[in-house]
């Protein structure tokens, strides 16, 4: 008998993979937790197994923002289909930020080749940190303190060098702009604290939701500011419904309940003749109009 014929030998194995690895039976209950998949959720594995992965947000939603625990999820589809089934979308951290990632499902059969479950693995997809995307953030006065983020100062002289670039290249970009609805209204009920680990929250969603290429920045109490690059009209109309279905999902644990705050979201492409003047009017105008608004979860 081989060695690698003891279980624990192939339970070991599983446990020091990178990879995040979840198994559930046909009922959807998970019976299996790896310690990979606690390091990228938080989710503890007794907190885990046992539990339905149906309406969860701990699993994952699709690429757009859409939750797909439901028959379109790659475990189900294995399932279903008996075939390998993958996907790119996002896990629910246990802090209550979104982490996109990688996902690959394939049927579980028994002994007598009938399908029993699914395993699923999953790795993070590193995005370029906020210090990749702004070199300039370790100056004085260009880091937003509370976030983390570049400051409205840093994210003003992006702006102007992108509008600078359009000028004289003709490379287009685009802007867009996240309002947290009713965060003074949260700040008085619940404190200062727990409207700053909301921020931070919607902050970390943002930054891991974006490109390296793209500029992400806090524009004021109650605004982030998004600048993309080579992004015209139709993508960032994209770009938008992606991200407001992201936040959607973000949350804080506060008081014993989860707590979060709508956002809207409107959004302006550079075009020929414009100022910093003109394209931020229409960004103000865009978010006047109401943007789009993400549904509330747990009011406050």
């Amino acid at each position: 008998m081989s060695a690698f014929d003891d279980p624990e030998i192939a339970r070991n194995i599983l446990e020091s993979l990178p990879l995040g690895l979840c198994v559930i039976d046909k009922d959807k209950r998970i019976v299996y937790w790896s310690k990979g998949a606690e390091h990228i959720t938080g989710h503890q594995r007794y907190e885990v197994v046992g539990r339905s992965c149906v309406g969860e947000s701990l699993l994952h939603c699709d690429q757009p923002g859409c939750e797909f625990c439901n028959e379109d999820c790659p475990m189900a589809r294995a399932m279903k289909t008996a075939q390998a089934a993958e996907a790119i979308g996002f896990l629910h951290h246990k802090a209550g930020y979104e982490i996109p990632v990688r996902v690959r499902a394939v049927p579980v059969h028994n002994l007598h080749g009938s399908i029993i479950g699914a395993l699923e693995t999953f790795s993070e997809i590193e995005p370029g940190s906020i210090e990749e995307r702004n070199e300039d953030a370790a100056i004085p006065g260009c880091v937003d303190e509370v976030t983390g983020l570049a400051s409205h100062t840093m994210m003003q002289a992006h702006l102007r060098e992108a509008l600078g670039t359009f000028l004289e290249v003709q490379v287009s970009f685009g802007v867009l702009c996240i309002r947290i609805e009713r965060i003074d209204h949260f700040r008085a009920a619940f404190g200062i604290e727990a409207a700053t680990a909301l921020l931070r929250v919607f902050a970390r969603t943002l930054e891991r939701a974006l490109s390296r290429n793209d500029v992400l920045g806090r524009w004021s109490d109650d605004q982030f500011l998004v600048i993309l690059g080579a992004c015209r009209e139709e993508s960032l109309r994209s770009v938008r419904e992606r991200l407001r279905r992201t936040l959607a999902n973000d949350a804080i644990q506060w008081w014993g309940e989860r707590r979060s705050l709508p956002v809207s979201i409107g959004y302006a492409a550079v075009a020929v003749g414009d100022s910093l003047e003109t394209l931020m009017n229409r960004l103000k105008e865009s978010m006047q109009a109401g943007g789009i608004s993400a549904p509330l979860r747990g009011d406050c």
